[in-house]
């Protein structure tokens, strides 16, 4: 075997592309390439800097992937595998550009296209998948995470408008949208709220000093006695089911994201293995440096034929939500555990900023738990085998 050609892509190994329609290809290529062109070069500094390039999202918009899976008022309408694809590239590069795509599409737009009136799709979609307007997407509070249905944010009725007081926290985008999508209880159980900036009570601010998501916003919001028209209500989303839905949207596009950040680590590792000399030859060139490389590879590939399974799945309408689940579980854990492993490989220089693995692992901290923590997934999987809810 001396001399056989290396790979430089780890999921080379199983000729994952064969899978793929030519469709699907030539969107993950073109998402790579615009990965490369424009977010690659500066995101070392980004990250350093805590600074979100927010002149990139009208570009995002051109590029097609904002709100990519959903039908009409502008977006592209794209398959959920072509999604996937595009959240894995974005997510290779760091996974704050995946992120504010996944809660501009499957979280903001999404909870405007499945459960809005028209008259709120016609007002919002189109600027958000342009990237003209930013959305968030406001569930969970400071003292409400994985409970979200004790909220403590609050809508009255005011004659014909709603006053909404509350606070949501970890939001991502949100010292910069345009429109927040808030959650809060009512005397109708839970409701969805559409809440644009400038109106008098509600006002954001970012949280600082993140070790996570530093190429990303980060933020607060506050509603301070804001009075809405009843117009800004979501009229076809009431209790729960309406923002757990659009979490399942951003956690699919998660267990594909999850795969870039694992591939882009193993690709800097295989780099840097092979240019690495000690005791006159390359670290590529050890035994224990491969079996670390060929235990990543072999986790990738399954979390990679995991994450196609359930893109095929949902496709054809198929996919439950405890499917979902195991895949974020799943494929967030093995990927986070890939970060860390190379950058091991990468000795000291792997806390340098000019390799990426320690900051995709600093970003997977924040993927384990958002959008459901590890232990709701495995409560999850857990009812959904025994049939007994165990989350109280």
């Amino acid at each position: 075997m001396n001399g056989a050609k290396p790979v430089k892509d780890p999921l080379d190994l199983l000729d994952l592309t064969l899978v793929l329609t030519d469709e699907e290809r030539e969107i993950q290529a073109t998402v790579a390439k615009f990965v490369a062109d424009r977010i690659r070069p500066h995101i070392g500094d980004w990250f350093e800097n805590a600074h979100f390039a927010r002149e990139l999202a009208p570009e995002l918009g051109k590029l097609g992937v904002l709100g990519m899976h959903l039908e009409g008022y502008g977006c592209s309408g794209t398959n959920a595998v072509s999604y996937g694809l595009a959240c894995l590239e974005l997510e290779a590069a760091d996974s704050g550009f995946r992120s504010f795509v996944s809660v501009q599409g499957s979280l903001s737009m999404y909870s405007i296209w499945k459960w809005g009136s028209e008259q709120q799709k016609q007002e919002w979609l189109p600027r958000l998948a342009a990237g003209e307007a930013i959305g968030c997407f406001g569930l969970t509070e400071p003292d409400f995470g994985s409970n979200p249905s004790d909220m403590r944010t609050r809508a009255v009725r005011d004659g014909g408008d709603w006053i909404l007081n509350g606070t949501k926290m970890w939001i991502t985008n949100g010292g910069i949208a345009d429109v927040a999508t808030v959650w809060a209880q009512t005397d109708d159980g839970i409701r969805g709220f559409l809440v644009p900036r400038g109106i008098p009570g509600f006002t954001t601010q970012d949280i600082k000093q993140k070790m996570s998501l530093r190429a990303s916003v980060t933020s607060q919001l506050y509603f301070d006695d804001v009075r809405l028209p009843d117009s800004a209500r979501l009229p076809h989303a009431q209790g729960l089911r309406g923002p757990l839905s659009c979490l399942n949207e951003a956690r699919f596009g998660i267990l594909f994201g999850a795969v870039g950040a694992a591939r882009d680590s193993i690709q800097a590792a295989l780099g840097y293995a092979d240019t690495r000399i000690q005791f006159d030859k390359p670290i590529s060139a050890f035994q224990l440096t491969q079996k670390k490389l060929a235990d990543m590879s072999v986790s990738l590939g399954s979390a990679a034929l995991l994450a196609l399974h359930l893109g095929r799945l949902k496709d054809q309408g198929r996919i439950r939500s405890e499917q979902i689940s195991i895949g974020k579980l799943n494929n967030v854990r093995e990927a986070l555990a890939i970060a860390r492993e190379c950058r091991t490989v990468l000795g000291a220089n792997g806390i340098s900023l000019e390799y990426s693995p320690l900051r995709h692992a600093n970003n997977l901290e924040s993927v384990l738990t958002y959008e459901g923590t590890s232990e709701i997934h495995t409560l999850v999987i857990g009812q959904a085998l025994t049939g007994h809810g165990a989350y109280r």
